[in-house]
């Protein structure tokens, strides 16, 4: 049996959907993993192709060395996405995985690899509205009181010591990719439209640093908020899920209207 290539390493495909169907990658937050998604992939077939990426160094990936570097996490599902073809996809990504979802952005839009149709980014500020954040380097015990307060980690997980310790490394990895990131400005905005996903009470991120996505992009810019938190996805899938697919769709109509 030969060994898996990137576009399998990378992306769990959950549900099946209809050929032709455009893919929606998804990209979790800090500490996530791909089953994160899982409830939005069973809701969106068969309509849309939902690939829920797996970072390194987590599940069936625990043995990888995490990634600590954004640009370099988005480069490795950059090259992963174009190594096959990928048609039109839509990028949605949670917390880290929204600035993960800009730079894979930018990477399509300046290399021409992919048909990007937009990005959906969600309980994340601008990428150029820069705030400093040093969990990465706290002790393990200062980590575990973050993500408990942000509640977006699975209880299981949060009430089993062991298993919790056995995550940390990944999690620190994704802390510190996320906390020393600093967008490079680029001459040209994005040209595809954007989604914005917020949550009202959210601690980590203001609405107006949310809305401040609109400065990325010459496209279309959308912006919808939801009450809760950080993770307020979490209380209202079918509403998150509603509101990801009429993104969508406002996307393949964007770019149906601009075909010759």
């Amino acid at each position: 049996m030969s060994a898996p290539g990137p576009y399998d390493t990378w992306f769990r495909r959950y549900t099946p959907s209809t050929p032709g169907a455009v893919k929606l990658l998804a990209l979790p937050h800090a500490g996530g993993s791909a089953p994160y998604f899982l409830p939005l992939s069973r809701a969106l077939a068969p309509e849309l192709d939902v690939l829920c990426v797996q970072y390194p160094g987590r599940l069936d990936r625990h043995r990888e060395t995490p990634v600590s570097d954004l640009r370099d996490l988005a480069e490795q599902v950059y090259r992963a996405l174009v190594s096959e073809p990928a048609g039109p996809v839509v990028l949605f990504g949670h917390s880290m995985g929204a600035v993960l979802a800009y730079e894979i952005a930018r990477r399509l839009e300046a290399t021409g690899g992919g048909e990007l149709l937009g990005v959906i980014a969600s309980g994340r500020r601008a990428p150029h509205r820069f705030r400093e954040e040093t969990v990465h380097l706290r002790d393990d015990d200062g980590i575990i009181a973050e993500i408990r307060e942000l509640s977006g980690t699975e209880q299981g997980i949060l009430d089993d010591e062991e298993l919790l310790r056995m995550v940390l490394p990944a999690l620190r990895a994704d802390y510190r990719a996320v906390e020393t990131y600093r967008e490079i400005p680029d001459p040209a905005p994005l040209t595809a439209p954007v989604t914005v996903l917020a949550g009202e009470s959210d601690s980590r991120v203001s609405l107006d640093d949310a809305r401040a996505w609109e400065q990325l992009t010459s496209g279309t810019f959308r912006f919808r908020s939801f009450p809760g938190g950080h993770f307020y996805l979490n209380g209202r899938p079918a509403e998150v899920t509603a509101a990801v697919k009429e993104s969508v769709d406002a996307f393949r109509s964007t770019a149906a209207s601009a075909s010759p």
